[in-house]
């Protein structure tokens, strides 16, 4: 057994690459396996065989070569956060679904037995909600059905990680010369990174708002990847996480991105990848008071030293 520890997942794994190809032998594996996901439901055992990709561009957006009074000079004069702001509007329609025309033009279609596994998921709309911490009377972007699951996993999405032009503790009555943003969008398994940052980059650069100047740089770009849970190794898993947590697993997709698998996958010459649960919805990851349920904590243990019998098992016949 090989432990590997990596340190840049969450900046797009830059270097593993050349890591991963001058270490190719010491490396080599039968089965990769990555304890980096979540559970569908707390103590619902899952395998994810999708992760979305993920496409980050900063842009910035210049009106002015220093800040004016806007008392002074408000009315004729741009100024940089309005223009970011009318910018950004147009990314999503009223719906909120993408607006970058061909965005999604590459999403692969799925499949028959992909849409059957979708549907035999257990799906609860109140406790979707709540899990996301979803505020009373705020709608969710389409249908609020088992579909959620497909736009979630297999669906570009975006959002704005970031938005900076002048801090609310310090505003002043003033028009802003540059104003900043980073668009992130969430690709779908099988979608085409470099594309997707193109389209996107053309999008924000294109009739910018009252001719203001708009810079963009796109510091990640990498691709989704997607696994068909068929073999020996994934039945292994099944049977590890049905005894570690006392029910039958289930095969979900996951929304997040984990830059590595594709890499390892590849250079380790498409070994099977067991991406097993950790987490649950309501862990609140990425945000304030990120927690693990420990309850599945200790199945998920028990689940692995299973998981490494069965392999053991495997490797010897």
């Amino acid at each position: 057994m090989k432990v590997i520890v990596e340190g840049e997942e969450e900046t797009g794994s830059a270097h593993l690459g050349d890591f991963l190809r001058r270490h190719r032998e010491r490396l080599d594996a039968d089965v990769l396996i990555l304890s980096d996901t979540q559970n569908l439901a707390t103590g619902l055992p899952s395998l994810t065989t999708a992760l979305r990709g993920m496409v980050a561009v900063d842009v910035h957006v210049h009106a002015l070569d220093h800040p004016v009074h806007s008392g002074m000079w408000g009315g004729p004069i741009p100024d940089a956060a309005t223009a970011l702001a009318v910018l950004l509007a147009r990314l999503c329609d009223a719906a909120g679904e993408i607006a970058v025309p061909g965005i999604d033009d590459d999403v692969p279609a799925l499949d028959s037995e992909e849409r059957a596994r979708l549907a035999e998921l257990p799906f609860d709309s109140e406790r979707f909600r709540a899990d996301a911490g979803v505020l009373a009377g705020v709608r969710l972007r389409g249908a609020d059905d088992g579909s959620i699951y497909e736009r979630l996993w297999y669906r570009p999405s975006l959002a704005l990680m970031a938005l900076e032009a002048m801090p609310l503790a310090t505003a002043a009555n003033q028009l802003i010369a540059t104003a900043s943003a980073r668009v992130g969008v969430r690709i779908a398994p099988g979608q085409d990174a470099q594309r997707v940052s193109n389209l996107l980059v053309e999008f924000l650069q294109r009739d910018p708002p009252e001719g203001v100047r708009v810079e963009t740089a796109v510091p990640v770009a990498v691709p989704g990847w997607k696994t068909t849970p068929v073999g020996p190794a994934f039945d292994a898993a099944r049977r590890a996480l049905a005894r570690g947590f006392g029910c039958d697993s289930v095969a979900v997709g996951c929304g997040g991105s984990i830059p590595f698998v594709g890499p390892f996958s590849e250079v380790l010459g498409g070994v099977p990848a067991l991406l097993l649960g950790l987490e649950d919805p309501p862990c609140n990851a990425h945000g304030e008071n990120e927690s693990l349920h420990l309850g599945d904590f200790r199945k998920a243990a028990h689940a692995s030293a299973h998981l490494l019998a069965e392999l053991a098992t495997l490797s010897s016949d």
